[in-house]
Formats: C-alpha cells, structure tokens, sequence
C-alpha cells in the first residue's frame, strides 16, 4: 500500500528522521544518509537541495561536509517537510475534485471530509521531526549520539 504522501516527500522525511539521530551540528555526507536508508542518491539529492533552500536542512560542500537539520529537530514540524515537498493542496482542496466545492456549494461529501481534513491538519502540524525520531524504531534511524 502506498502512503499518502509523494516518494520525494517519504525521502524527505525519512533523510530528516536519519539527520534529526545524528549528533548535534554533525554533517551527515549524502552517501552515507542514502547508503544507510537504502533510498536513491540523486533523486535524495535534489531533495536535500530543494529542503535547504526552504530552510529545513543545512548544508556544507567540501571533504567534511553534507547535511544536517537547519532547526532543531524539535521545531520541524511534520506539515512544514510536506508542505515543503508536496504543498498542502491534498490537505486543502476537495476530496472528489470539484474546484468550486466550498461549505456554499458542497459536494456529497464535504462535511464529512472537511473534519477529516481539520483533523489531519492538526496532527501534521503537532507531529515534529523529533518526536518522530525518538518514536521510530526501524534499525538504521537508532540514535547515533
């Protein structure tokens, strides 16, 4: 089953749950967060340059650098990586894809998903990085400090 999310924003996530393990202020080369994940080294790349221009991940270039989160693990929120990668238009529009669905005009469905929708929202936005990271307990996201 796929997720609900893009494979560039799963990567996204699963590159910020593997920085938000590493010690503090430590670069994590590219290689090793792709080798370690197992996920695709230039599709992960353009991602990591595309999460550094929003501000999420710092980068460095040279011997000693790569990556490493732009905030504390604590402050990126699950809704600020999506919104980032996939934009929040999932989260915001009608789920049967009428364009002028509005609480005016609804479609079959609207109530219902408009607390779907609410409730998604909440949960995405109170979901941080960090919490996530200690929560997950896949072998290669073990804390590494």
């Amino acid at each position: 089953m796929n997720s609900l999310f893009s494979k560039q924003c799963e990567y996204a996530i699963q590159a910020l749950l593997y920085l938000a393990l590493r010690p503090p202020g430590t670069m994590t080369s590219i290689k090793d967060l792709t080798g370690a994940l197992r996920i695709p080294f230039h599709f992960v790349a353009k991602i990591l340059q595309r999460l550094t221009r929003k501000g999420l991940v710092s980068s460095l270039k040279g011997p000693t650098g790569g990556f490493m989160l732009g905030h504390p693990a604590e402050k990126i929120t699950l809704f600020e990586v999506i919104n980032a990668v996939d934009g929040t238009i999932a989260l915001d529009s009608c789920l049967l894809g009428f364009s002028e669905c509005s609480s005016a005009h609804p479609c079959g469905v609207h109530k219902e998903w408009q607390k779907v929708r609410s409730s998604t929202k909440s949960i995405l936005m109170n979901q941080t990085i960090a919490a996530m990271a200690q929560n997950t307990k896949k072998p290669q996201y073990r804390i590494q400090r």
